[in-house]
């Protein structure tokens, strides 16, 4: 049962995440939506060819945060319906790609709704919190500070303040609007999600279009787990099993000289040893590329806290997983999309900190990678982000990357999951 403290902080967080929508929605969407359009507009000049994909990753991006923070603060989920960009492709397919994908128009449709009802459905919970404030300051006479000491023309709601007999209905209603807000703040901005919900979530249409997009990226990743069984055998010939048999022939040479020739017998089975010892480093490091047994045995938070103990980068992992586990290929999945963004963190990112956050919220699973190195990572273009998110893609994950120029650079997959 929620306490009152606990309600009062509910309702606080509440008015000032509604407070920051409330400036996103307008300055945001405002400036995409206007770019989009320009940008539009260029492309028969040629301009357009290269601009249009910016920009629409710039709208994909921010409609993506729009859908975690749905997700985070409200429980409101909005799935993603991405048709996949070919990798590689020219400027001219890649813009006729993203304008053929429904999806595309769907997020520039929701802009102008965004900055005009997205605006006004986020700053209602944030005014009904912060608006009291000046009831009260007419009430207590702190309206002097800011005026000539009159109340002309100063109207609070619908109270005309005239005097100080005024100025105390003022903060009588301040206090209503207060008492009211406790009670719909939280419940105001779901409201604003669910108005996101409706224009940013896929159509029927769309929904089969998902179906065709997820069994592409289980197309994926059946593709990937046969080139992942032909780099096992691969590694296995050319590796333990080759140390195996020229251990074998050592062993047969010193059964041969165990009488004859004592001491090289003992040469070569030292060799064998370490050959021996090799071959089982090897296996090792493969099982554990391919399932590592702390991850099986513990599970994800302290397999992601060895992982991060093995990075060359000073690196920091925190779990809340409620004490339950995901299903194995779930947890295999968030670890090696764990393990690639940290890899391209330490190759790429010039940072001397990464920071790993696990949390089981709202039916998902849902893991934070944040460097502070010198930002600029973009899904696409061949970089490991893309095959993190297929690899998500798998399981109706999504990934949001915001990496702004200068860092920090923060990286959020979600998988949706029941845990044990």
């Amino acid at each position: 049962m929620e306490t009152n403290r606990e309600r009062a902080r509910t309702v606080l967080v509440a008015g000032v995440r509604g407070l920051g929508l409330a400036i996103v929605s307008l300055g945001g969407s405002l400036t995409l939506f206007v770019l989009g359009v320009v940008s539009l507009v260029l492309v028969p000049f040629g301009v357009g060819l290269i601009t249009t994909p910016w920009v629409l990753a710039g709208v994909r991006a921010h409609a993506d945060r729009r859908r975690l923070l749905a997700s985070q603060w409200c429980g409101v989920r909005i799935p993603p319906a991405y048709r996949p960009v070919p990798p590689g492709a020219r400027p001219w397919t890649r813009t006729l790609h993203l304008l053929r994908d429904p999806a595309t128009w769907r997020d520039l449709r929701w802009l102008p709704v965004d900055m005009v009802a997205g605006f006004v459905t986020a700053l209602v919970p944030a005014a009904l919190v912060f608006y009291p404030l000046e009831g009260f300051a007419l009430a207590f006479g702190l309206w002097r500070v800011f005026t000539d000491g009159t109340y002309v023309g100063w109207w609070y709601g619908f109270v005309p303040v005239s005097g100080q007999g005024s100025a105390l209905l003022a903060g009588l209603l301040g206090v209503g609007i207060l008492v009211a807000s406790y009670f719909l703040t939280p419940a105001l901005l779901r409201v604003h999600f669910l108005l996101t919900r409706s224009l940013l979530a896929p159509g029927q249409g769309e929904l089969a279009e998902r179906v065709r997009v997820l069994t592409e990226t289980r197309r994926d990743a059946v593709d990937g787990s046969a080139a992942e069984l032909r780099r096992i055998e691969r590694d296995l010939h050319d590796g333990a099993q080759a140390r195996l048999v020229a251990m074998g022939m050592d062993l047969g040479t010193i059964e041969a000289l165990l009488e004859k020739n004592p001491a090289k017998a003992r040469e070569l089975l030292a060799r064998a040893r370490q050959s021996s010892a090799e071959a089982l480093d090897e296996l090792r490091d493969l099982v554990r590329g391919i399932h590592p047994p702390v991850l099986a045995e513990r599970g994800l938070g302290d397999a992601v806290r060895a992982l991060a103990l093995r990075m060359p980068v000073p690196t920091e992992a925190s779990a809340e997983l409620g004490g339950g586990r995901a299903d194995a290929p779930v947890e295999s999945a968030a670890y090696f999309a764990v393990s690639e963004v940290l890899t391209n963190a330490v190759k790429h990112s010039g940072a001397d900190r990464i920071w790993v956050d696990m949390r089981y919220v709202d039916g998902a699973l849902r893991v934070s990678v944040t460097d502070n190195g010198r930002g600029g990572a973009v899904v696409g273009g061949g970089s490991g982000l893309s095959g993190v998110e297929r690899r998500l893609g798998t399981f109706d994950g999504v990934l949001a990357v915001s990496s702004p120029a200068g860092g920090p650079t923060m990286v959020t997959m979600e998988i949706p999951c029941v845990l044990s």
